[in-house]
């Protein structure tokens, strides 16, 4: 339902949010689908409500920069000039991360995508709830990205629990994003703040060039966070016989799981959104374990299902 971005109505976002909820807010650049950066179960809510077919990190948006001191890791002041010149603004940096974000939200890796948003509602929506907001496009995977409140409310409107209408986006494409996690600054998409404007502040900006560059993008390698111990996937947990020294990754609850010397369950009830929200925590528990290997059961690719098991195929023995 879409509702006018007054104060009252950003108020009520806020709270959606900080109760594990999501709101479509405007940007300068698109709508934004938001849940709260810090809870792998709003995380993952926002999978599957896009039915976004694999873990894609998101974007974690700020609205003030002592937030991105508890989120991020800083250690190049050349980082600061950067964000001097173009926050608030359509510039998203990867950077590396800090635990208090879940692994859900950046595929596992260890850096994260944040920006700081042009848009007044954005920011006062983010200020109001918990400071930092995951929020990729408020589509459908692989839809056009909305720039309108009624492009959301078609798509999702079903899906959340409200879009507040702060008109049509002043940009109308994603934001730019830019690698600052190495010696030389490198655009990893190009977006609202173009490569003319970044060299005339960043003079040695760089562009990735998939042919000459090793893939540093979320989402490019084939393999995702694999824990060190070997992960092998069975059609069946039942067919596993040698259970002394093994760890055992299931959907729920089942008869067959005694043996395991470590077990971890995704969702008793067989929720795939749990299932997203607890699969990092689990596989980081099982790859902590006095294990020699892990079995990974199949679960049912339906919604978030699909997604689920495409993390555990890039994390599995190839």
């Amino acid at each position: 339902m879409i509702f006018a971005d007054s104060r009252e109505n950003i108020e009520k976002g806020a709270a959606i949010i900080k109760a594990g909820g999501l709101v479509s807010f405007p940007t300068e650049t698109v709508y934004g689908l938001g849940g709260n950066a810090l809870d792998p179960s709003a995380v993952a809510k926002i999978f599957e409500a896009k039915a976004r077919p694999s873990f894609d990190p998101l974007i974690t948006h700020i609205a003030e920069l002592e937030m991105l001191d508890r989120v991020a890791k800083i250690s190049n002041k050349r980082i600061f000039d950067i964000i001097e010149k173009f926050w608030p603004g359509s510039l998203t940096l990867i950077v590396p991360k800090r635990d208090i974000i879940p692994h859900l939200v950046t595929s596992g890796l260890e850096t994260m995508a944040v920006r700081m948003p042009d848009h007044k509602t954005a920011l006062e929506l983010i200020k109001l709830s918990t400071g930092a907001v995951a929020a990729p496009s408020a589509n459908p995977f692989g839809y056009l990205s909305p720039t309108t409140a009624a492009h959301v409310d078609e798509q999702l409107g079903r899906k959340i629990e409200m879009v507040l209408d702060g008109g049509t986006c002043r940009i109308g494409v994603e934001s730019t994003v830019l690698d600052v996690t190495g010696d030389r600054p490198i655009v990893l998409r190009p977006g609202g703040i173009s490569l003319e404007e970044l060299q005339r502040e960043i003079p040695d900006v760089d562009i990735f060039n998939r042919t000459t560059t090793s893939p540093t993008a979320p989402g490019q390698l084939k393999m995702h966070y694999s824990p060190l111990k070997p992960l092998h996937i069975v059609d069946s947990i039942d067919s596993v016989s040698d259970r002394n020294r093994a760890g055992a990754l299931i959907f729920k609850k089942g008869p067959e799981t005694d043996g395991f010397k470590s077990l971890e369950i995704l969702s008793p009830q067989g929720d795939p959104v749990e299932a997203a929200a607890r699969l990092f925590v689990a596989l980081h528990n099982l790859d902590k374990s006095d294990i020699d290997i892990i079995y990974a059961e199949k679960i049912p690719e339906d919604g978030l299902g699909r997604a689920v098991m495409d993390r555990i195929y890039k994390a599995s023995e190839k």
